[in-house]
């Protein structure tokens, strides 16, 4: 795909959704980190169902201490996955404390460093929270940047160093929103729906997935 072509769906996404965001439900940086950790092999929706009364009683990290891993787990036990990420939600909140006064650090390698804290949430936390330029991968944006040619790659690294070179800089702190909103609402897992995708004339798919009336 020519440079022309990958400013243009940049161009008819951010016409559409000019402040993309995330869909977790957050009202600080750690409650953000916290939803993201969560959300790994979970659905937005999910987390949101269990955060919103968890922040209700504990909205830092000393509060979310003092639930415990098994008052966590109580709040977080019907997502994924849900007891690892409890023992890394007690676990992150101790280094938090520990390490960074209690505050999320805008740093990418203390980031990494938490526990269940890996480089696509790190760049989440970093964009969404602290305004950097940064491009998280996930499987919504590895499906579309293959897709569609925006930025092909054989795996998540590869796609995110094709999305850096490909995104132009005025539009690198939305990327990742519209491309996983994309994701999630039109350019499907199981079945693309080109019928009512803005931009398919600019997609690089072929077959394209015709209405499923027509």
């Amino acid at each position: 795909m020519n440079a022309v072509k990958r400013r243009a769906i940049y161009e008819t996404l951010q016409s559409l959704n000019p402040h993309p965001t995330t869909e977790l439900e957050y009202a600080s940086p750690f409650e953000l980190l916290i939803a993201v950790l969560l959300s790994a092999q979970a659905t937005d929706v999910s987390v949101n169902k269990a955060t919103r009364p968890m922040f209700a009683v504990a909205r830092t990290p000393q509060a979310m201490l003092e639930l415990g891993e098994a008052g966590v787990t109580d709040f977080i036990k019907t997502i994924g996955l849900f007891r690892n990420k409890a023992k890394n939600v007690i676990a992150t909140c101790k280094l938090l404390i520990e390490h960074h006064g209690g505050a999320v650090p805008d740093d990418r390698a203390a980031l990494e460093a938490l526990p269940g804290v890996g480089r696509k949430t790190a760049s989440v936390v970093l964009n969404t929270a602290f305004g950097h330029p940064t491009i998280a991968v996930d499987t919504h944006i590895f499906r579309v940047a293959n897709r569609t040619g925006l930025a092909p790659g054989k795996d998540v690294a590869a796609v995110e160093t094709a999305l850096e070179k490909a995104t132009p800089l005025e539009f690198r702190q939305n990327a990742h929103h519209w491309l996983i909103l994309h994701g999630r609402y039109v350019c499907k897992a199981r079945k693309p729906e080109c019928w009512h995708c803005v931009i398919e004339p600019l997609c690089e798919y072929r077959p394209k997935t015709p209405h499923p009336e027509a």
